[in-house]
């Protein structure tokens, strides 16, 4: 059994063909042209909305209630001599605590006789070259901050700030 030949389609019949399967497939680009699109500038819509909306949020935040500032009565200290000197060594001191808010200033004012005591009973046992430069002031503001919230708890001194140290 032979096979017949296939009868090759006229052109005005190849036209009419061909024409169906293009439409379909403009459709399809087009309706996946559209979907893409809308969903694009729809997703850009909502991140430029939450992005807006973080914004003021973010500003909301930034009129917390300020920071107060508690000033520690001005302080001179002697310090432990150095190994091998007689000559005693002085330091003078003002420090400010930085607190959250004035309800927690309310709290600590009370507690200042006794953060005064700590930090002077913290200073005499230190020597001049452990206050010198400025790592030696960053341990000695850890430590005063450390021992501050020690004396002040349940209330909390956000930081220990140096107003003066003089060491003579």
């Amino acid at each position: 059994m032979a096979k017949k030949p296939k009868k090759a389609p006229a052109e005005g019949e190849g036209g009419e063909v061909e024409a169906p399967k293009s439409k379909k497939k403009l459709v399809i680009i087009l309706a996946a042209v559209l979907l893409l699109g809308g969903g694009g500038g729809g997703g850009f819509f909502l991140m430029k909305k939450k992005a807006a909306s973080h914004a003021e949020g973010d500003h909301v935040e930034d009129v917390k209630k300020p920071v107060v500032f508690l000033d520690v009565r001005e302080m001179i200290l002697n310090l432990t001599p150095e190994l091998g000197q007689e000559k005693a060594r002085f330091a003078k001191l003002r420090i400010s605590l930085e607190l959250k808010d004035a309800k927690v200033e309310s709290e600590v004012k009370p507690l200042m006789p006794r953060v005064e005591d700590t930090v002077q009973v913290y200073m005499r046992e230190l020597r001049a070259s452990d206050l010198s430069g400025s790592m030696g002031l960053y341990r000695l503001r850890e430590e005063l901050l450390r021992r501050v919230n020690l004396a002040l708890y349940p209330a909390k001194a956000e930081a220990v700030l140096f107003k003066d140290v003089i060491i003579q």
